[in-house]
């Protein structure tokens, strides 16, 4: 068998390298204290793969997270409580075992309900205080904080404004994730069925929002936990519901 040239082989690693998600629509729509949501549809340029994403932008000088935790049944769903707490935006929270107890740090109200832990698949706290929203490393969190809200969950996606290496690339599902980024701004959102590391590529190498760069993503529970909802300006809402009873929620309030 005649092996390919060199250069055959050069245009087809050229052509995988430049393969890129590009946006095909994107559609904004406003909701109260100046929280937007979008809606986004992309495509990958090589595989013709399509993903949607929708997701709460929201800037911490007006805004901020509040964890709503169910620790016992009834176990709502995120629409019903998000209207029930009047909030403005929000998606399903972290991890949970069989019986719903918490899987890694949860922190609701100030109170602290689960411990943090060291796992692998727990890389990192999403995390709201009277200072505002930020994503940090398991490694970097401190316990001296007074913290609002917390949940630890995982993997990281973004760091640095990269995409962390490594993540799987083999498994699609639903995926819910929170990022930070330039001008305060804090992302909630959701994504189609897709893999980890996709969704990190789309995160860095897309501008989701003309004014937002993305620091650091950290992936939520996702699969059938996968929900989102948004409070819209004319008193209705955007919802995309859960398809299991979830543990916790963090939802996006005024400050």
């Amino acid at each position: 068998m005649r092996k390919p040239s060199a250069a055959l082989l050069f245009l087809a690693v050229a052509a995988t390298a430049h393969a890129e998600w590009s946006i095909l629509s994107a559609n904004s729509e406003p909701g109260r204290a100046d929280v937007v949501h979008r809606h986004v549809v992309l495509e990958d340029s090589e595989t013709n793969e399509r993903a949607t994403i929708d997701f709460a932008l929201f800037s911490t000088k007006s805004c901020t997270l509040q964890l709503i935790d169910q620790p016992a049944p009834p176990r709502h769903d995120l629409a019903h409580v998000m209207r029930q707490q009047r909030c403005l935006a929000g998606v399903n929270g972290g991890y949970f075992d069989r019986d719903y107890r918490p899987i890694g740090l949860l922190i609701a109200g100030g109170n602290m309900v689960a411990p943090l832990q060291r796992a692998k698949l727990l890389t990192g706290v999403l995390a709201g205080s009277s200072r505002g929203v930020e994503i940090v490393r398991t490694r970097e969190f401190s316990r001296q904080q007074k913290l609002n809200a917390a949940i630890q969950c995982g993997p990281f996606l973004v760091d640095l404004g990269q995409r962390v290496r490594g993540l799987d690339d083999s498994r699609s599902a639903r995926r819910t994730f929170a990022a930070t980024g330039t001008n305060d701004r804090i992302e909630l959102g959701v994504c189609s069925e897709i893999s980890l590391a996709k969704l990190a590529k789309i995160l860095v190498t897309t501008r989701l929002a003309d004014d937002l760069k993305i620091q650091r993503s950290l992936n939520l529970d996702g699969g059938s936990s996968s929900a989102f909802w948004f409070a819209q300006e004319n008193g209705s809402a955007f919802s995309i519901p859960e398809q299991k009873p979830v543990r916790n929620f963090v939802a996006v309030v005024p400050r």
